[in-house]
C-alpha cells in the first residue's frame, strides 16, 4: 500500500477552479434572461432566485470551511462536486418553473463548498508562496470564465439543454479530478488561541481595523453594481434588440483583458502604493456605471465593459492584499474570510435591488443610483485612510 501526499499539486488546484468556473460561467450569464424571457418570471421574482442562489453560495462557502477542519477534506470536497454535477445533470431533463430555481440554489451550494475547498487546498500548498498560488489560480479562474462564456454564447441559440449538457460534462471532469488527485492526507496548521487573539490592541489598531470594515462597505457596493452586468444586463442587452451571443462575449472579453493585463498591473508595484492602485481603480469601475447612462448599441457597451474591466483588474486582485498589509498575522484569516463574505452579500442583494429598482423605474435610474453608492462609499474610505495617513505623520 502507498503512502498517501500531504499536499494536492498546484497544477491540479489551479484545473479543479478552471473547470469549477468554466462549469458555472455557462449558468451565470443566463440565469435572470433565461428566467425572464423563457420562464416568463418578472425581473424581481429573477432577484429572488439570485438572492437565494447567493445565500446558498455563503451557505455552501461556510459548510465546506467547516466540515474541511472537523470532518474530512477529501470526502468534503467529494461532497461539492457530487452536488453541483447532480444538479446541472438534473437540469438536462427538467429546467422549467420552479425547478431551474431549486436546482440552481443546489448547484451554488455545491459550488460554494468546491470554492472553500479550492483555496483551503490551495492555502495548505508549500512549495510556492501563497501570493504566488492565488495568482495562478486567480488566472485559471478567468481562464474558466473566458471557456465558460464563450461557450454558452454559441450553444443558447442552438438549445438550452446543449448549455446545460455540455456544463454537466465540465463538472463530471471536475469530479473525476478531485477522486483522482485530492485524496490526500492534510494537515491542518494550529491556529492561534483565543487567548492569543484577545491582547490589548493599540489606538492605531483599531483605526485598521476600521478601515477595513469601511472598505467592506464599499466592497458590498461594488459586488451589488458587478452582479447587475451578471445579471440585469442580459436583459437590457437583448431588450434593445443585442443578441445573447454578443453579452455572452463581453464576458469572454472580460476574461481575455484580465488574463493579458493583470500581469502588466501587477509591474505597477514599485511605482504606486497599493491603496492608491486600489482605490483609483475602484473609481474607474464605479466611472462605468455613469457612462452606463449613455450607452445605446453594442459598442458603447462593449467600451463600457472595457473600462469596468480596467477598473476591475487594477483594484480587485489587490483588496486581499490591502486586507493583509491592515491586519495581524493572528487575524488575516478572520478577515480575508469576512472579504469573501463580504462579496457574497453584494452578489445576493444586487439582482434584488435592480429588479425592483427597474420595475418602479428605469435602467437609468439604476445606474445612477449603483455609481453613487460606490461612490460615497469610496470618498468615506478615501478620507478615513487620509485621516489615519495624517496621524501616522504627526506620531
Amino acid at each position: 500500500m502507498t503512502t498517501k501526499k500531504n499536499t494536492v499539486k498546484l497544477k491540479w488546484v489551479a484545473l479543479a477552479s478552471l473547470l469549477n468556473n468554466t462549469g458555472a460561467a455557462f449558468l451565470w450569464p443566463l440565469t435572470t434572461m433565461y428566467m425572464h424571457n423563457y420562464l416568463h418570471q418578472t425581473l424581481p421574482t429573477a432577484g429572488v432566485v439570485m438572492l437565494f442562489m447567493s445565500i446558498a453560495m455563503m451557505a455552501g462557502n461556510y459548510t465546506g470551511g467547516w466540515l474541511f477542519d472537523h470532518w474530512s477534506q477529501y470526502k468534503t470536497a467529494l461532497v461539492g462536486v457530487s452536488l453541483s454535477t447532480l444538479a446541472i445533470f438534473l437540469l438536462i431533463f427538467i429546467h422549467d418553473w420552479p425547478w431551474f430555481a431549486l436546482l440552481m440554489m443546489l448547484n451554488s451550494f455545491g459550488d460554494g463548498i468546491n470554492a472553500t475547498i479550492v483555496n483551503s487546498y490551495g492555502s495548505l500548498i508549500t512549495a510556492h508562496t501563497s501570493r504566488y498560488v492565488f495568482n495562478y489560480t486567480y488566472m485559471a479562474f478567468n481562464i474558466g470564465v473566458v471557456i465558460g462564456t464563450l461557450l454558452v454564447g454559441v450553444l443558447l441559440p442552438i438549445s438550452v439543454v446543449l448549455v446545460f449538457a455540455v456544463a454537466t460534462a465540465f463538472y463530471l471532469l471536475l469530479t473525476l479530478l478531485v477522486i483522482l488527485t485530492f485524496n490526500v492526507t492534510v494537515v491542518i496548521p494550529k491556529k492561534a488561541t483565543r487567548r492569543d487573539r484577545e491582547r490589548v490592541r493599540s489606538p492605531q489598531h483599531r483605526r485598521l481595523i476600521t478601515l477595513i470594515w469601511l472598505i467592506l462597505l464599499n466592497l458590498v457596493t461594488i459586488h451589488l453594481s458587478y452582479s447587475l452586468w451578471e445579471s440585469m444586463m442580459a436583459v437590457h442587452m437583448t431588450n434593445m434588440g443585442i443578441q445573447f451571443y454578443a453579452y455572452s462575449m463581453l464576458w469572454t472579453l472580460n476574461g481575455v483583458l484580465i488574463i493579458i493585463g493583470q500581469p502588466l498591473v501587477n509591474k505597477l508595484s514599485p511605482y504606486i502604493r497599493l491603496s492608491s492602485q486600489i482605490i483609483i481603480g475602484i473609481f474607474i469601475f464605479a466611472s462605468s456605471f455613469f457612462l452606463l447612462i449613455f450607452a445605446k448599441s453594442l459598442l458603447a457597451f462593449t467600451l463600457d465593459f472595457v473600462v469596468l474591466t480596467v477598473g476591475e483588474m487594477t483594484s480587485f486582485a489587490g483588496l486581499p492584499a490591502w486586507i493583509a498589509q491592515l491586519t495581524d498575522v493572528d487575524e488575516a484569516g478572520h478577515y480575508q474570510g469576512l472579504l469573501n463574505i463580504t462579496i457574497s452579500v453584494g452578489r445576493a442583494i444586487g439582482p434584488l435591488y435592480g429588479g425592483y429598482i427597474i420595475e418602479a423605474g428605469n435602467y437609468q435610474l439604476l445606474f445612477i443610483s449603483v455609481f453613487l453608492m460606490m461612490l460615497v462609499t469610496l470618498l468615506i474610505v478615501l478620507g478615513y485612510l487620509t485621516r489615519i495617513q495624517h496621524l501616522q505623520a504627526r506620531s
